[in-house]
């Protein structure tokens, strides 16, 4: 891991911009993170959107995590940002984006080619970053995983066994497959489900749940569309690693 950059934000939390590879990525460390009391680490899910268009939730969740105690990392998802296009993907993304003008579902065909490849892609990154990140003394575990893309996050949790516990945010295509990966699924869950997402198919997030096999589970459903997460809904989320990552 190559740090390319490093500042110091104003509630005292550090944080740094690195390249793992050609893979960029960032992370946050509480100021009370060190050698001799590493930070728990909370891995940073997100849409393929690019780190630069997304750095304003993500930061903000870093802090809310720093304010727990907690690290956060992320990296940028292949196709997106700085990182070279993908165009199998983005002829995906195309065709979604015509049904969805359309009226007509998105079907299965489409959220395979969208999805499978992306979580195929990106955990073994996640894995390599974790390698990385969790040798560093000021970081320690348990780890948590917090965000979407929601496939990735199951995708993660069934073969990933540093993560003990998630919170999954609804809200992503989900392909058929996934739902045999989420009855693999043992490790706590927390998952935030807004009601009236305009890009979320509810009844899916809610049969997605159901199928999770962990023995504790929990589903937070509030009313609003997809950036609508009220601030306590987050505060709940926080409680959830809190309990499971100190």
């Amino acid at each position: 891991m190559h740090v390319t950059s490093e500042q110091r934000l104003d509630d005292g939390v550090l944080e740094r911009e690195f390249t793992l590879g050609e893979i960029p990525g960032l992370l946050w460390t509480p100021a009370s993170a060190s050698a001799s009391a590493p930070a728990p680490l909370i891995l940073l899910g997100h849409p393929p959107l690019g780190l630069r268009r997304m750095y304003p939730r993500l930061v903000d969740r870093a802090r809310n995590a720093a304010a727990d105690g907690f690290a956060s990392a992320t990296i940028e998802l292949p196709g997106s940002g700085d990182r070279p296009r993908w165009p199998a993907v983005e002829q995906a993304r195309a065709d979604m984006r015509r049904a969805m003008e359309a009226g007509e579902p998105v079907g299965d065909e489409i959220v395979d080619a969208l999805v499978l490849p992306l979580v195929d892609k990106v955990v073994p990154e996640w894995q390599a970053a974790l390698d990385v990140l969790l040798a560093m003394p000021e970081i320690g575990g348990p780890v948590g995983y917090s965000g979407g893309v929601m496939s990735i996050g199951v995708r993660l949790a069934v073969v990933e066994p540093r993560i003990s516990a998630a919170v999954l945010f609804a809200g992503s295509l989900v392909p058929r497959v996934m739902f045999e990966e989420a009855r693999r699924v043992t490790i706590p869950l927390h998952v935030l489900l807004q009601w009236d997402d305009e890009g979320n198919d509810r009844q899916t997030a809610l049969d997605l749940f159901d199928a999770f096999g962990s023995e504790e589970k929990s589903l937070n459903a509030n009313m609003g569309g997809h950036t609508g997460v009220p601030q306590f809904a987050g505060d709940a989320a926080g409680q959830f690693f809190t309990r499971h990552l100190k």
